[in-house]
């Protein structure tokens, strides 16, 4: 099975097109792209967006790490508003 759809690959070969020719912007600063991988990225990005059958980006490993303690530190958090919650009702 294909991961990417045609119209994904017709968005990567616009913005390539584009970046040959100068005309290509990163969104963020504005700025001329000339890196060819950022010119990919930007061509999916688009394609995502406009729906193609695009995967999903890859997480960092860093990110996910920091998600698991956030959700252990909130976690934590609702445990002890539910004691103190407890106690305020038994006097």
């Amino acid at each position: 099975m294909a991961r990417y759809g045609k119209k994904a690959s017709k968005k990567v070969k616009a913005a390539m097109r584009e970046r040959k020719r100068g005309t290509l912007k990163s969104g963020g600063s504005g700025k001329k792209v000339k890196s060819r991988k950022q010119a990919i990225a930007i061509g999916l990005s688009q394609a995502r967006k406009s729906g193609a059958k695009v995967p999903a980006k890859k997480r960092s490993s860093k990110k996910i790490a920091s998600r698991k303690t956030a959700a252990k530190r909130s976690s934590a958090k609702r445990s002890s508003s539910k004691r103190s919650g407890a106690k305020r009702r038994s006097r």
